[in-house]
């Protein structure tokens, strides 16, 4: 194995990725930076929990629906342009917002926000792998686990701290420089030509997208929620599993003439989905931890907006100082025995979180998020650069969009399912008279939530156990061999 040493990265492109990591970072903080902000908005704009809600909601339908075009985005176009146009849409959508009269005028910059950051993070991904030599990409990829880990996590920490002294137009307002000058520092580094041959956009695909994951993702979300006279969770899951059907039946048929939308090829690499199905799991079980703790902690435990977010900030700042040392790990020693360890990890802290009491200490709740966002770090990282290392170049963009669009059906799934839980596991209790208080009623909800939690990761441990580095040169997909091209004899060197 060749030492990483051996192959450095220029100073352009670190400038380059460090453009595209910070402004990663800045979108996808925004994607939970609302959730604390929701009570505030509600007694605001005098709207109530059903409406507010929708601010949350349609930021996660947009991202669903717009990232499956971005690997046609980055294709058809070059990586300047089309970060000029995640950032551009993700800052005048932030303006609106701050600036906003009113509910609707908020929502939609929400979409408008939801629009940039659907195509940051996919094309944050593909310009790693076209621009980082194999033998760097476990380090390099460490960073990139910060945005797509830690971001969300202190997005609460964040927004509490500013609600405590500030109006909540400020959210958006501290965001929008950050913004501005990643969009100006990026546009003036970014270089480099569309990503392979220019493909013909298939409007039906597009048109496709909209109920399949728009459908799913809705569906999901509504799952486990009280009904307000709206379609409720079936008739959405319905339409989005058969538009989603539709929409693989018409990539495969697509594949034969070079232009799908989303290229399922990507799946014919066994690595990539293993890493996949591993990182899906991992999604569910994160982002189940970020809403189910935050409510225990303010509704059983008492705790303000500040002191909950401040509890969690410990965990995000363990995964964001760990995750660049996990990709150096990485490099040397595979992804094996980081993944093994990271779900054994998890699995385990989600067990220990189902024997929660109304009574925890407060101290070993700390303790046991700080241990899951170790377990994380080290399964995030390794898992994200060996399902992307087999891919062979003109499948960069679509494997980074398919990975980034189902990010947000498992985060979708994971709210849905563990939220449902909780709220089914409660109403039992109530109404089995098996507890003797509503109070202990609730805590049968989250034990049973975070038990279903510890049974979806006991799957990671074994998906984990599979996960193997396999660079392009050694993917087992039908075209791995032919087409890594010249940089064949440098993966082959740096191959675990």
């Amino acid at each position: 194995m060749t030492p990483a040493s051996a192959h450095p990265i220029s100073r352009e492109n670190r400038l380059i990725i460090t453009a595209l990591v910070t402004a990663t970072f800045v979108v996808i903080l925004n994607e939970t930076i609302m959730n604390v902000a929701l009570p505030r908005l509600m007694a605001e704009l005098r709207i109530d929990a059903p409406t507010v809600q929708w601010l949350a909601t349609a930021f996660m339908l947009t991202m669903s629906v717009v990232i499956p075009t971005t690997g046609f985005l980055l294709q058809r176009l070059s990586r300047r342009t089309v970060f000029i146009l995640a950032m551009g849409l993700f800052s005048a959508g932030t303006l609106l917002a701050a600036l906003a009269p009113g509910f609707g005028v908020l929502l939609l910059a929400r979409v408008v926000q939801a629009c940039g950051t659907a195509i940051m993070l996919p094309l944050l991904m593909t310009s790693v792998l076209t621009l980082v030599p194999i033998a760097r990409r476990g380090q390099v990829m460490g960073t990139v686990s910060i945005v797509i880990s830690v971001a969300p996590a202190i997005g609460p920490t964040l927004s509490g701290l500013i609600l405590q002294f500030l109006s909540w137009r400020f959210m958006f307002l501290t965001v929008l420089p950050i913004a501005l000058a990643a969009l100006v520092f990026g546009a003036r580094k970014l270089v480099g030509s569309p990503e392979g041959e220019k493909p013909n956009l298939d409007l039906l695909s597009v048109v496709l997208t909209v109920p399949a994951f728009g459908g799913v993702v809705y569906g999901l979300s509504q799952l486990g929620g009280e009904s307000h006279g709206g379609l409720g969770p079936v008739i959405p899951l319905a339409v989005g599993v058969v538009c989603l059907a539709l929409f693989v039946g018409r990539q495969l048929m697509l594949q034969r003439s070079g232009s799908p939308l989303l290229d399922l090829r990507a799946f014919t690499y066994p690595m990539y989905t293993i890493a996949t199905a591993l990182l899906v799991v991992g999604m569910i079980a994160l982002f189940g931890v970020i809403i189910l703790l935050p409510i225990y902690l303010q509704q059983v435990r008492g705790l303000d907006t500040l002191s909950t977010g401040l509890l969690l900030l410990p965990g995000g700042l363990v995964m964001g100082l760990l995750s660049p040392t996990v990709g150096k790990w990485f490099d040397r020693v595979g992804p094996l025995p980081l993944t093994l360890t990271g779900t054994i990890l998890m699995t385990a802290v989600l067990f220990l979180l189902a024997l929660l009491t109304t009574d925890t200490p407060v101290w070993l709740i700390l303790a046991f998020h700080v241990a899951m966002s170790l377990g994380l770090a080290l399964l995030f990282t390794p898992s994200f650069t060996s399902g992307l290392n087999p891919l062979p170049p003109h499948l960069y963009s679509h494997g980074s969009a398919i990975l980034s669009t189902l990010q947000q059906v498992a985060g979708a799934a994971g709210t849905a399912l563990l939220v449902g839980v909780m709220a089914a596991q409660s109403q039992a209790a109530a109404t089995s008279g098996s507890v003797s208080s509503p109070l202990e009623a609730q805590m049968a909800g989250f034990r049973g939530a975070f038990l279903m939690a510890a049974c979806v990761a006991i799957a990671s441990i074994v998906l984990a156990a599979f996960l193997r580095n396999r660079p392009a040169t050694e993917g087992l997909g039908a075209d791995g061999a032919v087409e890594a091209g010249a940089e064949g004899a440098e993966t082959a060197q740096s191959a675990h």
